[in-house]
């Protein structure tokens, strides 16, 4: 049973929510953005009719956030009320306080997104570690891990190059995720995560480890402006191989993208491999892989920009591209992320996409 001084803590997280995210202000704005996409002619330019059209909609979002806070925070109070008159049982109580929590808790973490990158969708990719069919086997678990976290938030998925391991699992696969703040929140998974198991592809039983590494990007679009060097874009075709049927074996419809360039992180001459199998249309692949193009580049400015004005405080772990970031035990029942150093014995909720308070504690230790 829940006590007063609980009730008055969401309460007190919900006005602090509607102060720190200027919720009145934002009424105001929305009524004014709104009236913009009233006006004469508002789609002659479409891609500045969908800018505005997701303000608004961002915009719409923060209040609807706010407003799920309230509700249920009001929905506790009388609940609590209700309990004292004996009009409902205390489990009916409990409930309330879990969801008031669980909708406070979430605008929360979402108010800790507040880079611009952070609203937009996301390019994951994954890649297996040396090792064979046992990285290859860990490298297709990550990715059911990550595709059940993206269903259970309601976030829309389109593999975009997947190619098969040898025996079992994949060796690699790149997928577009697409939903609210999708780069914000999976932005937490770059970088290794580490296996050990006893491999049933051992025929000794023995403890094996594997890796597996995991990139995620954000996906833009054609509002925002990158630079491509013409000059130091190439391409390849190949026959597409997997789901795609028998057609798409038959014409050379894969595409496989280099970009020379220099990079802004080293200041060396450096080059971006893009391979894109996602439809049976050579010409629909050479657009996609360009936008995954785009996306890299921009993830390397806002790398840029955050290395130049970040300061990291005494005692945490740079984060880096490529870094061991988290363990998944299955013999012992444990996964640890290392950055955090938050861990569970529920293996097998994790690696069925509940990995929510792995990003919330991330995201606590590391908001910008």
């Amino acid at each position: 049973m829940i006590t007063t001084e609980q009730l008055k803590d969401v309460q007190d997280r919900a006005d602090k929510l509607k102060q720190y995210l200027q919720i009145d202000e934002k009424r105001i704005q929305l009524e004014e953005e709104e009236l913009h996409t009233q006006a004469p002619g508002f789609w002659d330019d479409p891609k500045e009719a969908e800018k505005q059209m997701r303000k608004v909609k961002q915009i719409k979002s923060w209040i609807e956030g706010y407003e799920g806070v309230r509700k249920a925070t009001e929905e506790l109070e009388l609940a609590l009320e209700y309990f004292r008159e004996e009009i409902v049982e205390e489990t009916e109580v409990d409930a309330a306080y879990s969801h008031a929590l669980s909708e406070v808790e979430a605008l929360e973490m979402k108010n800790m997104l507040s880079h611009e990158e952070d609203q937009m969708p996301a390019v994951l990719k994954i890649v297996a570690g040396a090792g064979g069919t046992e990285a290859q086997d860990w490298a297709e678990q990550l990715m059911r891990m990550y595709q059940r976290y993206c269903e259970k938030h309601g976030y829309k998925t389109t593999i975009t190059n997947l190619q098969e391991g040898d025996a079992a699992g994949i060796k690699t696969v790149t997928f577009n995720v697409e939903g609210e703040m999708a780069y914000g929140y999976l932005k937490s998974e770059n970088g290794v995560h580490r296996l050990v198991r006893v491999s049933p592809y051992n025929a000794q039983g023995k403890r094996m480890t594997s890796f597996s590494s995991v990139f995620v990007v954000p996906l833009i679009d054609d509002t925002i402006e990158i630079e491509v060097n013409p000059a130091g874009l190439s391409w390849d075709t190949f026959r597409s191989s997997g789901a795609g049927g028998q057609n798409v074996n038959k014409v050379e419809s894969g595409v496989r993208l280099h970009y020379k360039f220099k990079n802004p992180l080293t200041g060396l001459d450096d080059e971006i491999v893009i391979e894109n199998t996602e439809t049976r249309d050579q010409p629909k692949n050479r657009e996609n892989a360009l936008r995954h193009l785009r996306s890299q580049l921009y993830e390397l400015e806002l790398e840029k920009r955050r290395q130049a004005s970040a300061k990291i405080e005494a005692g945490k772990k740079k984060i880096e591209w490529g870094s061991q970031i988290r363990s998944y035990v299955f013999d012992d029942r444990r996964v640890k992320d290392h950055r955090t150093n938050y861990q569970t014995s529920n293996v097998d909720a994790v690696m069925d996409g509940d990995i929510d308070a792995f990003i919330k504690a991330y995201l606590m230790e590391f908001p910008d």
